[in-house]
């Protein structure tokens, strides 16, 4: 497919640079698409391995009949790695050293290799924040569900049925989202043909930026700063008047609500013990919302998915250090479904620039 410019599209915005059957991220009615599924019928219902199938269905000739079964024996095989983590890479914040590990996986384009990659993020996330705190990794069980293994590795003992559920609706809820910074990455580097590895470790690289998916752990200092109810509404507007962004508000495409926030939020309202939390961070929302509807009225700034995802991690025990790596946990999905779909059908990608430098002097 042709690309369509607009000319001087700053970011390129409004610029087409794929058709895919996998999600429509559709701002103007706030709503989120997943292969013909609305995430408002997905999230909260359906588990992590569900999506992966729906994602990668049709993409790979050697998909397994049984996606749970084959990711519990890929996060077996990946934590092989984990015994190279050393106090070079304990160093590093845990998205660089989970990139780190990543990198020691074989590449490849078969379901093998995208299998290997799903679990990387959820493997080495959980033995980084465990051996970081000075603490043994955990090895997985393959015979857990992808989600209850996760908090299971994290923290050295099962999770309840509400914990891991939560979780399995946030890695549902961030699996695919259009064309995105990191999955655009992704499908740039797939179209060169490097393999579905190089294609995820360039989604982990854009994915640690603080203007995609680094964002969430802010909304935690954010929430922590202002400490009570009585003190949002003066904390919130000296920020705005710093012209600091605020966390957890706005969104580039969404100009109603974000589906995915909903999602997330009635996912933390299922966690009894984070009630009082959640009623301040309604609060703190409610005084958000209201001081930004005053001072730029013209402009429909909603709560977006950084929000609430910062209050259901912190609630599952993830350090926010560790926020941004639990987002590659999800999100991997997409990459490598986008990886497979340009590796179809795409060629090589290289849009065009327009060049606005200095022009060489005539000879006289």
């Amino acid at each position: 497919m042709t690309a369509q410019l607009i000319d001087g599209s700053d970011g390129l915005e409004g610029v087409v640079a794929a058709q895919t059957v996998l999600s429509e991220v559709d701002g103007a009615a706030g709503r989120l698409i997943i292969r013909g599924h609305s995430l408002d019928e997905l999230a909260g219902r359906t588990r992590y391995e569900d999506i992966v199938a729906l994602l990668f269905t049709g993409f790979f000739e050697d998909l397994p009949a049984d996606v749970p079964a084959a990711l519990g024996r890929a996060r077996v095989e990946v934590f092989q790695e984990v015994s190279a983590l050393d106090t070079g890479l304990l160093d590093r914040t845990p998205i660089e050293a989970m990139r780190a590990l990543t990198a020691r996986l074989a590449d490849g384009d078969d379901a093998e290799v995208a299998f290997r990659l799903l679990a990387a993020p959820a493997v080495f996330t959980a033995a980084v924040v465990r051996a970081q705190a000075g603490e043994a990794p955990v090895a997985p069980d393959p015979a857990m569900g992808h989600a209850a293994d996760i908090l299971r590795m994290l923290r050295g003992r099962p999770a309840s049925k509400a914990e891991a559920d939560a979780l399995d609706t946030y890695l549902v809820t961030v699996a695919d989202h259009g064309l995105n910074a990191s999955t655009f990455a992704a499908r740039v580097v797939a179209s060169t043909r490097a393999g579905l590895g190089s294609a995820v470790l360039a989604g982990i690289s854009a994915l640690k930026g603080p203007l995609h998916g680094g964002a969430p752990g802010p909304v935690i200092e954010m929430l922590d700063e202002i400490g009570t109810p009585s003190n949002a509404r003066a904390w919130i507007e000296a920020a705005l008047d710093r012209g600091d962004r605020l966390m957890g508000f706005g969104h580039r495409v969404y100009k109603v609500r974000d589906p995915r926030a909903d999602a997330l939020k009635a996912a933390v309202r299922w966690l009894d013990a984070r009630q009082g939390r959640l009623e301040f961070a309604e609060a703190v929302e409610a005084a958000a919302l209201a001081i930004l509807r005053e001072r730029k009225p013209n402009r429909s700034l909603q709560t977006n998915v950084e929000f609430y995802t910062a209050l259901l991690l912190e609630a599952l025990a993830f350090p926010p250090s560790a926020f941004t790596c639990v987002f590659a946990m999800g999100r991997v999905a997409g990459w490598l479904a986008h990886s497979r779909e340009q590796l179809a059908g795409g060629r090589l990608i290289r849009p065009a620039s327009v060049y606005v430098g200095p022009t060489p002097k005539k000879a006289a």
